[in-house]
């Protein structure tokens, strides 16, 4: 059995019956590019052929495939069954989706699902009404430490849910454009575990002040407005249970932090955030939620067996996204929901808008949004 094969066997997907997918890619190097390999991944798979990309600087990588430079007289002239959509920039988000939409194209895209939840919400209308897949690349999704810590947690391993609490990545990006660009793989991972929020309460600041209309700007890179250096919010989910992200600007930190701690009635897990096979995952099998004498973290592994499978271990964001990829196959085939979905994504930018519409009104805001305008643009 081949690599290539061997991904959709990981997901079910039968072999024997695996249908032969024309893909499309549309990038712009220098604009936001092809994310972790969106552009690359379909070589993991022998029934995938990437038959043209809309930025010829991409095809020296990809392949033998035709240039365009115009991403919609690609789709029109292609008429490809998958399109991935690369760029970290969501200045084109909308633009992108709703054309691949259109051309009745699956679709692989990478995070941030939308600027603003008024573009998430035009993204969700037109791949719902185009019947189409959407997978978004928040490959913690799929990660196996995810999937082994779900099980474990629904085993009952560290008992009854108490709290959820999240960590951004920080560093030079910390608060605002934390919390957008990275921070989204954490608050999809807490929906993951804890269903759909109700209510959101924040506090965002600036060197301990609290954030204005002066405060607003831009990220480095085109995700939508941002604020605050520093944001602690809080999201209460079903049966009383809530949870939490912060990130904050200091001059200490450790990338081991960026993660999610699951707080149980009998004990503790820990995720780092990390695309597969980095990462990994640890228990702490105590109510006291400290180690002690006879209570130490255990650290769990969650291999993905490749080599018994004929697979050869490639770099981590390859077979991150190859496994997120073969989830979008198998979504298509058994016309099913994919993993992360468009309609996790807009809970995602829901999530980041409600922070800042709390910190504005000083009151929890409940979910869904009613105003969809987002709070630092008074544009909308």
């Amino acid at each position: 059995m081949t690599t290539r094969r061997s991904l959709l066997a990981l997901v079910g997907v039968p072999l024997a019956a695996a249908k032969r997918y024309r893909v499309a890619v549309i990038g712009a190097t220098g604009r936001g590019n092809y994310g972790h390999g969106i552009d690359t991944v379909w070589s993991e798979f022998d029934n995938m052929e990437v038959v043209a990309v809309a930025d010829s600087a991409a095809v020296k990588r990809i392949g033998e495939s035709r240039s365009y430079s115009d991403y919609r007289e690609m789709l029109r002239k292609e008429k490809p069954d998958i399109v991935g959509i690369g760029p970290r920039w969501a200045d084109q988000r909308v633009e992108m989706v709703t054309a691949a939409a259109e051309a009745g194209a699956h679709i692989y895209m990478e995070k941030p699902f939308a600027q603003t939840l008024i573009d998430a919400d035009r993204m969700v209308a037109v791949v719902q009404k185009h019947k189409v897949k959407l997978q978004i690349a928040h490959q913690m999704r799929s990660s196996p430490f995810t999937l082994r810590a779900k099980a474990l947690i629904d085993a009952g391993e560290i008992g009854e849910i108490q709290e959820v609490r999240l960590r951004g990545k920080e560093g030079r990006r910390a608060g605002g454009e934390d919390m957008m660009v990275l921070g989204t793989h954490l608050l999809d991972m807490m929906r993951m575990f804890l269903g759909n929020p109700e209510w959101t309460v924040a506090h965002v600041t600036s060197g301990g002040r609290e954030v204005g209309a002066a405060d607003v700007t831009q990220a480095t890179e085109p995700v939508g407005p941002i604020a605050g250096k520093q944001i602690s919010a809080m999201f209460a989910f079903a049966n009383g249970v809530h949870g939490y992200f912060s990130t904050r600007a200091v001059a200490d930190t450790d990338p081991l932090r960026f993660g999610m701690t699951i707080y149980g009635s009998k004990g503790v897990v820990f995720l780092p955030m990390g695309i597969y096979p980095d990462g990994g995952l640890r228990i702490l099998r105590s109510a006291a939620w400290l180690p002690d004498a006879k209570r130490q973290w255990e650290s769990i592994a969650a291999p993905v067996d490749l080599a018994s499978q004929g697979m050869v271990l490639r770099n981590g964001p390859q077979i991150a996204n190859a496994l997120m990829v073969a989830d979008l196959v198998r979504s298509i085939e058994r016309d099913t929901k994919p993993c992360c979905n468009e309609l996790d994504g807009r809970w995602t930018i829901e999530m980041v808008q409600s922070v800042y519409a709390a910190q504005q009104s000083g009151q929890r805001m409940k979910l869904p949004l009613q105003n969809r305008s987002h709070p630092l643009n008074s544009k909308g």
